[in-house]
C-alpha cells in the first residue's frame, strides 16, 4: 500500500482538467505517442463535442520515482455542477486532489464547491496554477485568491502548462511526495465503495471500486449492503482507457473494476459498499444516498407510435446513467410519453440529446419545473412534479418550494446587474465577499425554480461571460404560488401549464401568451390564446385566420352572389372553430421559457 496513490482531479468547467489528464497518462508511459488522442478519458461522443466532463473516469498509471514503482490511481471528475453527486463519490474513494485553477481566469464558483466536498472527505489538497503559457495569466494573483477565498496555502502550488507539458513531472513528483498512501486492514472483512457504474455490452454491468480493507477476489461471493443482494464476482480489471488488465484479485487501497454478469445497473448503485457474503464488514463505507433528481420534465415522441421506442431508449440509457430516473405519464395535448427526473438542466439537454441521436428519436420536452410540497387542507402532503398535477386551489392550504444557496463570482464591473438579476428571481443576499479589487463573490438564497431555465445564460450574457454560478440545495420554504393555464381554441394545454409566484402570474401570463401568438400556426379560423388562473382568464391574444378569397371565381355579375359566399365562408368559419384543432410545434412548448 505504501507504493499506491489514489488521487481525483476536481476544478471548475474549462480550466482543464481533462488536458492535464492526458499529460499524465502520457508522461506515465501508459499509451504510445500513436494511441494518444485528446481528451482520452472522455469517451462519449457529446463530451468531445461539447468539451465538458459528463461521466467521471478513472485510470491505472505506473510511474517510477527514485528507483521505486508507484501506483497513480487518477480520477477525472466532471466540473459541472449538475454532476457534483458523482464528484462526491469520487472523492470519498480518493486520498488527495489536484485542485486545478486557471491562471487567466481564478477561482471560480464551482472551485469553491468542490473545495468543500474534498475537504469534507479529509482530502490532501495539492492547489494546481495552470495555463500558465498564456499571455493573460497572472498566476500570483490567482495564487492569492486561492488563498484568500479557499483558506489553503498557495505558496507552493505547482505552476504546470497541460497543453505544452510544462511542469507535469515535477506535478507527478509532488503526488507521490505529498498525497498520503491508503490506509486499510488487509486481513478485515472485504469492504469496498462502488464509485461509479455502466454497461457492457459483452460482460453486463460493471462496478468501479475502492477497496479500503480485505480485498476482493475472482469467484468470491459479495454482498451488496444497500439491497442486501449476493453476487458471484466473475472477472477483476484494472481500468485504463485503452487496454484493461485482468487481475485475480483487488487488494486494500486499490481501484479496480468488478464484473458481477448483472443484465443491468439496477442493482449496482453508485455510493453502495461491496462487502463479503459469508463475513460481511459491520459497518457501510460512509452513508449511502442514491441520486436525488432536482429537475423533473415530460418527455413525448413527436410521431405518438414511438412511446414504446422512447420506454426501450431510456432502459437502456438508464443502464449507463443510474441517476436517471421515470415513470409514464400522458398528456391531452402530446399523448403518451414519461416524466423524467435530471440532476439539472445541463444533464436534461445531454439526455434529451443523447435519445435524439443515439436511438433516433424526435422527442418534445415539456417546460422543466421542480418538486413542490404542497400541504392539503386535510393535512396530507403531495409531492408535486408536474403543474398540471396541482389539486385544486380550494385544497391547499400552502406549497413549499425547493430553495438553492446560490454562490456567483463576478467581476466588480457587472456587480449591479448580476445583483439586480438575483433580485428579479426572488433572490436573498445571505452574503457579499471582494476577493480581490477586481471580484466580487455573492451567496444568495433563491428559488430552484427561478434558476433551472435560462438563469445561467441570462447571468452569462450580464457579464460577458465572466461570472461564474454554482448551487446547492438547501431544503423548502412556503411561498405564495398558484398554477398559471394556457388555453389554445379555448382547451388547456396541460404541458404548457406551470407553478408561478402569484405576485408574477399576470405578468407571466402576458409574455407567455404574446410569445406563443408569434409561433402558433394560423389557421383557416381565429385561434384565441388565453392565460388563466383557474377560470379567471388574465391575458389574451389572437391568431388571426388565413384569408381566403372565394370571390376569386366571381367575375361580374350581382353583388348578392358575392355575399351569399362570404356568408357561407363565415358560417364555415364558424363551425371549423368550433371542431378545429390546433397542432402546436416544439416551441411553443420552449416559450415557457421565455416568460420574462
Amino acid at each position: 500500500m505504501e507504493h499506491i496513490r489514489n488521487f481525483s482531479i476536481i476544478a471548475h468547467i474549462d480550466h482543464g482538467k481533462s488536458t492535464l489528464a492526458d499529460r499524465i497518462i502520457q508522461e506515465c508511459g501508459a499509451v504510445s505517442e500513436r494511441e494518444l488522442t485528446s481528451q482520452m478519458m472522455d469517451t462519449m461522443d457529446i463530451e468531445q463535442e461539447r468539451g465538458i466532463t459528463i461521466k467521471a473516469q478513472s485510470v491505472r498509471l505506473d510511474y517510477v520515482k527514485d528507483g521505486k514503482h508507484y501506483n497513480l490511481n487518477l480520477i477525472d471528475t466532471p466540473g459541472h455542477v449538475d454532476f457534483s453527486y458523482e464528484v462526491s463519490k469520487s472523492l470519498a474513494s480518493s486520498d488527495g486532489a489536484l485542485l486545478i485553477v486557471d491562471a487567466a481566469q481564478g477561482v471560480e464558483a464551482q472551485t469553491i464547491a468542490n473545495v468543500y466536498l474534498a475537504l469534507d472527505n479529509n482530502l490532501e489538497l495539492l492547489p494546481v496554477i495552470n495555463k500558465i503559457d498564456l499571455p493573460a495569466a497572472e498566476p500570483e494573483r490567482v495564487a492569492e485568491e486561492i488563498e484568500t477565498s479557499i483558506g489553503i496555502d498557495a505558496t507552493d502550488a505547482l505552476m504546470v502548462s497541460a497543453k505544452s507539458g510544462l511542469g507535469i513531472r515535477e506535478l507527478i513528483d509532488a503526488i507521490v511526495e505529498r498525497i498520503p498512501a491508503p490506509e486499510g486492514d488487509p486481513d478485515a472483512p472485504t469492504k469496498a465503495i462502488i464509485y461509479d457504474s455502466w454497461f457492457d455490452p459483452y460482460l453486463g454491468a460493471l462496478a468501479l471500486v475502492r477497496v479500503f480493507d480485505g480485498e476482493i477476489s475472482k469467484n468470491q461471493n459479495v454482498l451488496l449492503m444497500s439491497n442486501k443482494e449476493q453476487h458471484q464476482v466473475l472477472d477483476l480489471m484494472y481500468p485504463h482507457p485503452l487496454k484493461r488488465q485482468k487481475t485475480q484479485a483487488i487488494k486494500t487501497g486499490e481501484i479496480g473494476i468488478v464484473v458481477l454478469g448483472l443484465k443491468d445497473v439496477g442493482s449496482v448503485n453508485v455510493g453502495d459498499t461491496i462487502t463479503d457474503a459469508k463475513n460481511p464488514t459491520a459497518e457501510p463505507v460512509g452513508n449511502y444516498e442514491p441520486a436525488k433528481p432536482f429537475v423533473f420534465a415530460g418527455l413525448y415522441p413527436i410521431d405518438t407510435d414511438k412511446f414504446e421506442d422512447l420506454r426501450d431508449a431510456l432502459d437502456k440509457l438508464k443502464l449507463n446513467d443510474s441517476s436517471l430516473s421515470y415513470e409514464p405519464e400522458t398528456s391531452v395535448a402530446l399523448g403518451f410519453g414519461f416524466r423524467v427526473g435530471f440532476l439539472g438542466m445541463l444533464h436534461m439537454e445531454v439526455i434529451k440529446e443523447r435519445l435524439e441521436r443515439e436511438f433516433n428519436l424526435d422527442l418534445i420536452a415539456t417546460a422543466p419545473s421542480v418538486v413542490y410540497n404542497v400541504y392539503l387542507t386535510s393535512g396530507e402532503l403531495v409531492e408535486v412534479q408536474n403543474p398540471s398535477e396541482l389539486p385544486e386551489s380550494n385544497l391547499i392550504d400552502h406549497i413549499d418550494e425547493p430553495y438553492v444557496k446560490a454562490t456567483v463570482i463576478t467581476p466588480s464591473e457587472y456587480l449591479g446587474n448580476v445583483m439586480n438579476l438575483l433580485v428579479s428571481k426572488r433572490g436573498m443576499q445571505e452574503k457579499m465577499d471582494y476577493l480581490n479589487e477586481e471580484r466580487v463573490l455573492l451567496e444568495y438564497s433563491i428559488p430552484m425554480n427561478e434558476i433551472v431555465v435560462d438563469f445561467y445564460d441570462q447571468l452569462k450574457s450580464i457579464s460577458k461571460g465572466y461570472a461564474s454560478f454554482d448551487y446547492e440545495p438547501i431544503g423548502f420554504r412556503q411561498g405564495d404560488l398558484v398554477k398559471l393555464d394556457v388555453r389554445v381554441a379555448g382547451d388547456v394545454v396541460d404541458a404548457l401549464s406551470v407553478i408561478v409566484p402569484r405576485t408574477a402570474a399576470e405578468h407571466r401570463g402576458r409574455a407567455l401568451v404574446k410569445n406563443m401568438k408569434e409561433i402558433v400556426p394560423r389557421q383557416l379560423f381565429e385561434v384565441a390564446i388565453q392565460a388563466s388562473l383557474g377560470n379567471k382568464v388574465i391575458a389574451r391574444e389572437t391568431v388571426k385566420s388565413m384569408g381566403k378569397n372565394v370571390t376569386a371565381k366571381c367575375y361580374g355579375g350581382d353583388i348578392t352572389r358575392k355575399r351569399k359566399l362570404l356568408e357561407k365562408q363565415k358560417a364555415g368559419k364558424k363551425r371549423m372553430k368550433s371542431i378545429g384543432k390546433v397542432n402546436l410545434p416544439q416551441e411553443a412548448f420552449m416559450s415557457v421559457l421565455k416568460m420574462d
